[in-house]
């Protein structure tokens, strides 16, 4: 008996994490974070769900003559605001799992 009263109580607990990872995720969703490239001259702000929500670009950054420049600082303001969501995801995750990798939760 004692050995099913084990099983059972982990069964438990994973339901209990299970449940507070979805209630996390669900948080994350509404959360937002944001990041520059250029000094602010290109904006990008991404939520939980590592979604582009904005993408924010002034109009002194646009130049016909150096496009290049252009798309290279639109690509550092979402990479790095893809990272930061991605921490984000991490850091909260985290303090469910008590540090714990779980493959496919998040």
């Amino acid at each position: 008996m004692a050995r099913g009263g084990g099983l059972g109580n982990i069964m438990k607990q994973a339901q209990q994490m299970q449940a507070r990872i979805a209630r996390v995720q669900q948080e994350l969703e509404t959360r937002e974070v944001e990041a520059t490239a250029g000094g602010g001259m290109v904006t990008a702000r991404v939520n939980g769900k590592q979604q582009i929500l904005d993408l924010k670009i002034e109009k002194d950054v646009v130049d016909p003559e150096d496009v290049e420049m252009l798309q290279d600082l639109i690509l550092a303001a979402v990479n790095e605001a893809v990272k930061k969501s991605q921490d984000m995801i991490q850091e909260e995750m985290g303090k469910v799992t008590g540090g714990m990798n779980i493959p496919g939760m998040f």
